[in-house]
């Protein structure tokens, strides 16, 4: 018999209770948070698609190895283990450690970049624009066209546009641009996955013209899965294999842990040159810690090392993007625009064609993610004016779904709530910005009303 349903490939063993609010109490916590979702406490939040990032739920098995976590300063049995599992899948020579991926963001960039350099990626995301920004260096995002359109199919939206970075070095000059980086799933343009001739394409060029190729891997395995689904040649490789052979066309990567290593924390920094892993690793030490924990406890070493081996396995994977397409194809279904297809870790809502009537300036995304909270309380995050400035080609509310944390029937729920928000979205009105910092502004950012 074919079975049809897609059901949650473990059992659950622990819950924590969640708090209902009032419309309300709702109302008066939006203003008190000045219209900024990050400024809400997390208890007065009924469903919490703010991020995937660290929110997700920990296996069994992960749990039974921060018990045997090897909390020691220098040389752990701890790191060992991650290095061993990060070599396997990834390759790389060097292995470090950081408390999460912006840290590795950090000292990638503050060792490889100066003033005056580009860096080009298919999309940045805040963390990596803003680091390639502080050392005055400029992010260069070089999507293909298909992935600047919400509403177009394409298999691959997140491919970068291999003319436009061949265009860019010759513009530029090869001394200018000190890495070409691709993010695996890119996560700015709607968690939309790059295929492997596209990344084969761009490790080409890399080589030709001696510039290494970094992956920010933060979501590796749904790339990987995507790939296996989307292109052929590929439908009968293991996740695994089809990511050791996309790793294999770079040099080095940076990794967010708290994404597809299933952790709460955690991220490592990988190099295949010898010089360069010895500069990060005194810059690491500097801020983050020796290189065997790299400001991580030993528990987390062992969480990601197993996280790492889980997030490979193609039941979880088949389960996760399944259902975040369930999310997307039953709002689509009723005419709600979003980014198509869906992505593999969230649904992005289309902003500016949900609210046309709020222009850019307005801040659509924002106001489209208060009232979600406002009707429902579910907490979202925009990603577009707010967050990338004039650099936004679209505004976008991104639902992320935590790993292994909501079922089924919460995801309805999120359906209904936004069905409720699409009837009345013709009273929905922009929102002005009061206060903002000079970097990240969307973590801090204060609104009111107009």
């Amino acid at each position: 018999m074919a079975v049809r349903t897609i059901i949650e490939p473990f059992k659950i063993r622990s819950v924590e209770p969640i708090r209902w609010t009032t419309r309300q109490e709702r109302e008066e916590l939006l203003h008190r948070a000045c219209f900024n979702l990050f400024l809400l406490p997390a208890e007065d939040v009924l469903i919490d698609l703010l991020t995937d990032s660290g929110t997700g739920a920990m296996s069994t098995r992960q749990w039974a190895a921060m018990m045997e976590g090897d909390e020691s300063y220098a040389g752990s049995k701890s790191f060992d283990r991650l290095r061993a599992t990060v070599q396997d899948i990834f390759g790389y020579k060097h292995v470090i450690p950081t408390h999460q991926g912006r840290a590795a963001e950090r000292i990638l960039f503050g060792v490889m970049c100066k003033k005056g350099d580009a860096v080009p990626n298919n999309t940045h995301f805040d963390t990596t624009r803003a680091n390639i920004e502080f050392v005055g260096a400029k992010p260069v995002d070089l999507l293909i066209p298909e992935g600047r359109e919400p509403a177009t199919r394409h298999p691959f939206k997140g491919n970068m546009d291999v003319a436009a970075l061949e265009s860019l070095i010759a513009r530029q000059g090869r001394e200018k641009i000190p890495l070409v980086m691709l993010t695996i799933t890119n996560n700015s343009g709607g968690g939309q996955p790059v295929s492997m001739e596209n990344a084969r394409a761009v490790s080409a060029v890399c080589r030709k013209h001696r510039i290494p190729l970094y992956f920010d891997a933060c979501r590796f395995a749904e790339n990987a899965y995507f790939i296996k689904l989307r292109e052929k040649g590929y439908e009968s490789k293991t996740p695994k294999a089809i990511a050791q052979e996309m790793f294999a066309l770079g040099d080095g990567c940076t990794m967010s842990a708290k994404k597809d290593g299933l952790a709460n924390i955690g991220g490592f920094l990988c190099t295949n040159d010898d010089a360069l892993a010895q500069q990060e690793k005194n810059l690491l030490i500097l801020t983050e810690g020796f290189p065997t924990y790299g400001g991580l406890a030993g528990r987390d070493l062992a969480a990601i090392a197993v996280g790492l081996e889980e997030v490979l396995e193609e039941d979880y994977l088949r389960y996760r993007i399944v259902s975040t397409a369930y999310l997307g194809d039953h709002l689509a279904g009723q005419g709600v625009p979003i980014v198509q297809p869906p992505g593999g870790h969230a649904v992005y809502l289309d902003a500016r064609a949900f609210l046309p009537h709020i222009a850019c300036e307005q801040f659509p995304g924002v106001a489209l993610a208060a009232e979600l909270y406002l009707e429902g309380g579910i907490r979202s995050v925009e990603i577009g004016t707010l967050m990338f400035g004039e650099a936004a080609k679209m505004d976008l509310v991104r639902l992320a779904i935590p790993r292994r944390v909501y079922t089924q029937s919460h995801i309805d729920y999120v359906v209904e709530v936004i069905l409720e928000v699409f009837k009345r979205r013709e009273q929905i009105r922009g929102l002005k910005l009061t206060h903002e910092p000079p970097f990240l502004r969307h973590f801090t950012a204060r609104f009111e009303r107009l």
